[in-house]
C-alpha cells in the first residue's frame, strides 16, 4: 500500500480521506496549508500527494509547481471545478491526474493505484531506506551516516539537512526549501540557520573546499555525487 500525503484545508474531507484510505491499507498524513504540504512532502517523501486546488495560503497550482521543481512524486489534484483551463494549468504544472469533486473513494483509490504503478515501472523504490552518494552513505531509518566506510556523528538537525540534500542530489535546494523541510513551514527567511548547519556538515565531512556540498550563491546548496 502507499504512503499518501493529503494537502487540503477542509477538515471534514481530510477526515473522510484519512478513514477511507486507511481502510484500504494506506498510510495517510494530512496538511492544511500549501506551505505545510510542501515541507511535509520534502520531509516524509510520500508515495503520492493528493492536492486540493483551493488552499488558504497559496494556489494549488503553485504548490504543485514548487513540489515538481525538486520531486517526481505523483501528484493527484482535487478540485471543485472541472474547468478545462484549470485542468490544463494543473497538468502543465506537473500534476499526474485531476479529480473533480465530488468523487467516490473507489475512484480515488483507482487513480492512486495507476500513478503508483506507473512510478514503479520506471524503477522508483517507494520503500527506500538508504541513500548512497559516492562514498557517502545515509541510513534513513537509523539516522546513521558513513563516509568512506567511517561513521560520521551528526546531530538530528544536521542529519535532516544532509538527508534533504541527498534526496535531491545534483539539484539546487533553495534556502527556503531546506528551512521548510527541516525547521517547518513557519521558517523561510532564516537563511543563516542553513548556512550554519552546512558549515558544520562540511567540517564533519571533511568538505572544507565545498566540493561535496556546493554553494549556489544567493540561492542555496546542492549535494554533488561522484559515483
Amino acid at each position: 500500500m502507499a504512503k499518501i500525503l493529503v494537502i487540503d484545508d477542509d477538515p471534514s474531507l481530510n477526515r473522510a480521506l484519512r478513514l477511507g484510505l486507511r481502510a484500504g491499507g494506506h498510510d495517510v498524513t494530512t496538511a492544511a496549508t500549501g506551505e505545510h504540504g510542501i515541507s511535509q512532502t520534502a520531509l516524509t517523501a510520500p508515495d503520492v500527494v493528493v492536492l486540493d486546488m483551493g488552499l488558504p495560503d497559496m494556489d494549488g497550482i503553485e504548490v504543485c509547481r514548487t513540489i515538481r521543481s525538486w520531486s517526481d512524486v505523483p501528484i493527484i489534484i482535487l478540485s471543485a471545478t472541472g474547468a478545462e483551463n484549470r485542468k490544463v494549468a494543473a497538468l502543465d504544472a506537473g500534476a499526474n491526474d485531476y479529480v473533480t469533486k465530488p468523487f467516490s473513494m473507489p475512484e480515488l483509490e483507482a487513480r492512486i493505484r495507476v500513478v503508483t504503478r506507473s512510478r514503479s515501472v520506471v524503477g522508483v523504490d517507494p520503500a527506500e531506506t538508504t541513500i548512497s552518494c559516492g562514498e557517502l552513505e545515509l541510513d534513513l531509518v537509523h539516522h546513521d551516516v558513513s563516509l568512506d566506510g567511517v561513521n560520521v556523528a551528526l546531530t538530528t538537525k544536521e542529519f535532516e539537512v544532509l538527508a534533504f540534500l541527498a534526496r535531491h542530489s545534483g539539484k539546487t535546494c533553495t534556502h527556503q526549501m531546506i528551512l521548510s523541510a527541516v525547521w517547518g513551514a513557519g521558517y523561510g527567511a532564516e537563511a543563516q540557520y542553513v548556512h550554519a548547519y552546512v558549515h558544520r556538515l562540511r567540517q564533519k565531512l571533511n568538505d572544507e573546499s565545498a566540493e561535496l556540498i556546493t554553494t549556489v550563491p544567493g540561492v542555496g546548496y546542492s549535494l554533488k555525487c561522484n559515483d
